[in-house]
């Protein structure tokens, strides 16, 4: 079972979704998202948050998330568009993950030793927010980083990671466990899909 049919149960092809694709195709036609466009898809999600469709509550976190500090900084824009692209594609490709040739993903992925393993997420997660996946992380032993270290164990890439990750705000991140495990350190970089499985969540 992949991990968008995992946490993502519903049927996704109904009405509010076609909407939510519509809009989402409307907001990104001219390559960005702007403060008042992600206040805009904020409101219409949480006038359509009450049928419990996981991947309207998921995008509402993360939009909630991102405009707590009432500013959409270049960063959350950026990675908001990326969102917003993969929703505007076709259905099937909702929440798939990005081909494997295309991130520098562990081959084969390692077993991952959660207990007193330091852990960072990049790009966006399907599980849901960055703070809900932290606190699974302590939950199993692990440590959260907040950045990539020497000290770093395993950089996992969030679901909606694209295969452009290296244009996206969050490729530095990924870049520079590239760089410590092209210098020998042991830092593995895997999926959100295999940390899922191995956690048994």
């Amino acid at each position: 079972m992949d991990i968008f049919t995992r946490f993502n149960r519903k049927n996704i092809q109904d009405r509010q979704i076609d909407t939510l694709i519509g809009l989402s195709k409307g907001i990104t036609a001219d390559g960005k998202v702007d403060q008042a466009e992600a206040e805009f898809l904020q409101s219409w999600l949480v006038q359509n948050c009450q049928t419990e469709n996981p991947l309207v509550l998921n995008l509402l976190r993360k939009v909630t998330e991102m405009l707590e500090d009432g500013i959409l900084d270049d960063e959350e824009s950026s990675e908001l568009l990326a969102i917003l692209r993969l929703i505007s594609g076709e259905k099937a490709e909702l929440g798939e993950v990005a081909k494997t040739s295309t991130l520098p993903i562990c081959l084969p992925p390692p077993n991952i030793e959660f207990k007193g393993s330091v852990f960072l997420f990049t790009g966006t997660c399907a599980y849901g927010t960055r703070k809900q996946c932290q606190e699974a992380i302590e939950s199993l032993g692990g440590i959260n980083a907040s950045s990539v270290t020497k000290e770093l164990d395993y950089l996992i890439l969030g679901t909606y990671v694209t295969d452009s990750w290296a244009h996206e705000s969050f490729g530095r991140k990924i870049e520079k466990a590239m760089e410590y495990r092209e210098s020998g350190l042991p830092i593995s970089i895997v999926t959100e899909e295999h940390w899922a499985n191995e956690a048994g969540i």
